[in-house]
């Protein structure tokens, strides 16, 4: 299937995916097994990974997050989602992190707001 860059199309067929397990966001210098996404910063290596995972590997995992991906194949070039998102969680109070892989976008909430963001996503697809 290819990607999607038409907004309209991509709010409107989105479906946004809550996984069960937290995430933590840690500073390291080596990869850890299991880990969603990394960022190679001047500061140290940045990895996103299960909590569990962080802590098998004795990193302090920090703070929970929940991590939402939003299933429809988005073209990295299309314009307005993430803003689209963005405006709806932050309508509600709730900070958002994105990364965007080649098929989808996965949003990090605070864990104590994912059923909040989750839902304020679902109304954002309706629309």
């Amino acid at each position: 299937m290819p990607a999607i860059s038409d907004l309209q199309q991509l709010l409107s067929h989105m479906e946004p995916v809550l996984h069960p397990a937290p995430y933590g966001y840690a500073v390291t210098d080596t990869a850890v097994p299991g880990s969603f996404a990394t960022a190679a910063e001047d500061e140290g290596l940045t990895v996103i990974a299960p909590q569990d995972a962080l802590a098998l590997a004795g990193i302090n995992p920090g703070p929970p997050w929940a991590r939402i991906s939003l299933t429809i194949h988005s073209d990295l070039a299309a314009v307005g989602l993430t803003a689209a998102f963005a405006r709806a969680l932050a309508d509600h109070g709730i900070s958002a992190n994105v990364v965007a892989g080649f098929h989808h976008d996965h949003i990090f909430v605070p864990w104590a707001c994912r059923d909040k963001a989750l839902t304020a996503l679902q109304e954002l697809s309706h629309v």
